[in-house]
């Protein structure tokens, strides 16, 4: 059987991982840990085949969390489980030594065929990343930004907060996020300053976009 280490900070999805791994009888979950420093303790101590590993969590972060297992010489396999689909998020998790990334709408199925393939060294991506990474690779990882993303962080950089932008635009605070993240995939940065700043640098907003 295949030892899985669950590792994310909400019991209520490790409760459910739990649940479909315990259903199939090629996995045995054998330690769980709601944040990247106990989960290192965890994998330790109970030597997982496969650690199934959010990114964003309190205490040490999933890219931290991976680089340490590697660091400290674990032969666990890393497949990243979450909801974050950006460059951002991608590529460091991968660079940092993950066999593999999916996120968290996989089909259970799915789910396990992943576990099963990391755990023989194969590399597994959701579609949705596969398909960001190939366009990256062919170039396309600098795609223009759309009009709407554009006018959200003009703007941001006039000062305005989510809501306000929002309120400006009539879309929602939801919408405004959004659009907000796929622009910081495009540009290569985590934050709004950072965006703003790239924007500016690369000629997408003018002298009149700011304050």
């Amino acid at each position: 059987m295949i030892g899985v280490l669950i590792v994310d900070d909400h019991p209520v999805v490790r409760d459910g991982l739990r649940g479909m791994l315990a259903a199939d009888g090629r996995f045995a979950v054998v330690g769980e840990a709601a944040d990247g420093r106990e989960a290192l303790a965890v994998a330790a101590t109970v030597q997982p085949d496969v650690v199934l590993l959010d990114l964003r969590m309190p205490v040490l972060d999933g890219v931290s969390t991976i680089r340490e297992l590697r660091s400290s010489g674990s032969a666990a396999r890393v497949l990243v489980l979450t909801t974050y689909d950006t460059d951002t998020d991608v590529l460091p998790a991968i660079r940092a030594g993950a066999t593999g990334y999916l996120l968290k709408d996989t089909p259970r199925d799915e789910l396990c065929r992943a576990v099963l393939a990391a755990h023989q060294g194969e590399s597994v991506l959701s579609p949705a990343i596969a398909g960001r990474l190939m366009n990256r690779v062919r170039g396309a990882g600098d795609d223009p930004l759309t009009q709407r993303e554009l006018e959200v962080l003009a703007l941001v950089a006039q000062g305005c907060g989510n809501r306000e932008a929002a309120r400006r635009l009539f879309v929602s605070e939801a919408t405004v996020k959004t659009h907000l993240l796929h622009a910081y995939a495009k540009l290569g940065v985590r934050d709004r300053a950072a965006a703003v700043a790239k924007a500016f640098e690369r000629g997408l907003l003018g002298p009149g976009d700011g304050r």
